[in-house]
């Protein structure tokens, strides 16, 4: 049997090159290897603050733009969190088998907290344990993450083997796999961040929606240096972000991008990667217009999605209330 992945993709923010390359690829890639499971987290989404009709918008243009990436509905599962209720109870069954020194220990809340101060919600403090029911409701042995979501993959396993000694295998235990390249890709304006869907600087990020004029316009005013040699260098932060960019849109290897653009300026490496990433993304777009033509098939796509692994969570389930005592 194949073994299973699971991951999550936020509906808030746009989503950019960075996602694109960094998760969705992957997640296209890896369809046809695992049993794959992809889901719109928009309980997670609701840990902070959300505009209600924006939300539902967003959720159909996330769920589309997987669908216009290459992730096959008839061969992964794409569906809604909030659309499988077992999520939410697994949530709080696994909440009473996680220690509170490990939830203060989450990197990401301390992040998150700074910003919103007081108003910082009990969810957001919990967003690890949602995680972590999202994962072990579908007993997932693969997990493909960002670095920065690494730890939240690690609670997961934690609480898995704590519930497995308590009661009894229960859960697989989960592994957090990180692309080994593409998986960072940093702001164009400011090359020492990365490119986030949160960040509302209008020059940081290419969104995969992008006009091929904004696409360009956007390129040619990307921070880089004072010095003239093209090549990879993290110490160049600037430069090598837009040379990591075109690596992974091309496909091409280091040496061989080092050699293409010898003795060339930056202007021309910005013209050549603009015209990379509008033809790249052209047949995203052109499927995505495809998709919302009709405005419920992306609808209908997702409630297929979430019909087919609500068994599965429904299982999980069943045995995790049984071993605890419950219902």
């Amino acid at each position: 049997m194949k073994k299973r992945v699971f991951s999550g993709i936020q509906p808030t923010g746009d989503i950019h090159i960075g996602n694109y390359l960094g998760a969705i690829q992957h997640w296209v890639k890896i369809q046809h290897e695992y049993d794959s499971i992809f889901c719109v987290v928009d309980l997670h989404a609701i840990t902070v603050p959300q505009d209600p009709k924006i939300l539902k918008a967003k959720i159909r243009e996330v769920a589309g733009l997987l669908f216009a990436s290459g992730i096959d509905p008839k061969v992964a599962s794409v569906f809604v969190q909030s659309h499988v209720h077992e999520h939410s109870e697994l949530t709080w069954i696994l909440n009473c088998y996680i220690p509170m020194g490990w939830m203060q220990r989450m990197t990401q809340f301390k992040e998150k907290s700074q910003k919103q101060k007081a108003e910082a919600s009990t969810a957001l403090f919990d967003y690890p344990a949602l995680m972590a029911a999202d994962i072990l409701l579908y007993n997932t042995d693969v997990v493909p993450v960002g670095e920065d979501q690494k730890q939240h993959v690690e609670l997961a396993r934690a609480v898995a083997q704590r519930f497995n000694s308590i009661y009894g295998e229960t859960f697989t235990l989960p592994k957090a796999v990180i692309a080994k390249a593409g998986a960072r890709i940093m702001g164009l304006d400011d090359p020492t961040q990365k490119m986030s869907k949160s960040e509302e600087q209008p020059g940081r990020a290419i969104d995969l929606l992008d006009s091929p004029d904004d696409i360009r316009g956007k390129i040619m005013r990307a921070t880089t240096d004072s010095l003239r040699e093209l090549r990879f260098d993290e110490d160049r932060p600037g430069i090598n972000n837009l040379l990591v960019i075109y690596e992974q849109f091309t496909g091409q290897g280091r040496e061989e991008i080092e050699a293409r653009f010898e003795g060339r300026g930056y202007v021309d490496l910005k013209r050549e990667l603009a015209e990379v990433v509008v033809e790249s993304l052209r047949p995203v777009q052109t499927r995505y217009r495809e998709l919302t033509a009709d405005p419920t098939r992306i609808d209908r796509l997702l409630v297929e999605g979430a019909n087919k692994v609500r068994p599965l969570a429904a299982k999980t389930l069943a045995l995790v209330r049984d071993r605890v005592g419950v219902g």
